[in-house]
């Protein structure tokens, strides 16, 4: 059997494009239906169906695996069931000789690893939204703002002498004052 797998991704929310790069190879695919590291169970269902001979396509690394220890686990399961792991995007696989130079094996772990910060940090920000946190910089206090401005147009302070007294940067100050003078 040649089974796939999808999970939504960082830029591949819908899994659009693992599906169009695995749906044609594949007799069955298992769908994730979500980005969550956590209860993954059509990877567990999955990993249970598979037999010696088996191949297992898909997309890129960071859909199989969370962590270079969780991969090295698949890996492992997977050469002890004699099963195959093709990463289209990679172009690699765990049964066949690696053709290529340290350089872009590199490449690819740098890659991983990207890919899995970006999908963390999303699920991170997500998370967070949900409960109602606020995410970026906290904005100053109108108050403080309106402190800088005045003080700007009295020509009296430098910018230093601003930002100690007010806390506000000289970005902020210039974007305050664009803003100010667009609403007059």
């Amino acid at each position: 059997m040649i089974f796939g797998y999808v999970r939504p991704l960082y830029n591949d929310e819908t899994c659009e494009k693992q599906l169009k790069a695995i749906s044609e190879k594949c007799q069955t695919i298992y769908r994730e239906p979500h980005a969550s590291p956590k209860k993954r169970h059509q990877l567990e269902e999955m990993l249970m169906a598979i037999q010696q001979g088996d191949t297992i396509i898909v997309e890129r690394m960071v859909a199989l695996a969370d962590t270079t220890r969780q991969l090295q686990d698949i890996l492992n399961i997977c050469e002890k069931d004699s099963v195959s792991i093709q990463f289209c995007n990679e172009a690699i696989s765990n049964n066949q000789p690696l053709t290529c130079t340290l350089q872009q094996m590199m490449k690819h772990y740098i890659q991983f690893q990207t890919d899995v910060a970006k999908q963390s940090a999303l699920i991170g920000i997500a998370n967070a939204r949900e409960h109602g946190k606020t995410i970026g910089r906290p904005r100053k206090p109108d108050v403080n703002i309106q402190k800088a401005i005045s003080m700007y147009h009295s020509g009296n302070f430098t910018l230093h002498d601003i930002k100690n007294e007010t806390g506000i940067s000289k970005s902020t100050l210039y974007r305050s004052l664009e803003n100010s003078d667009e609403n007059r």
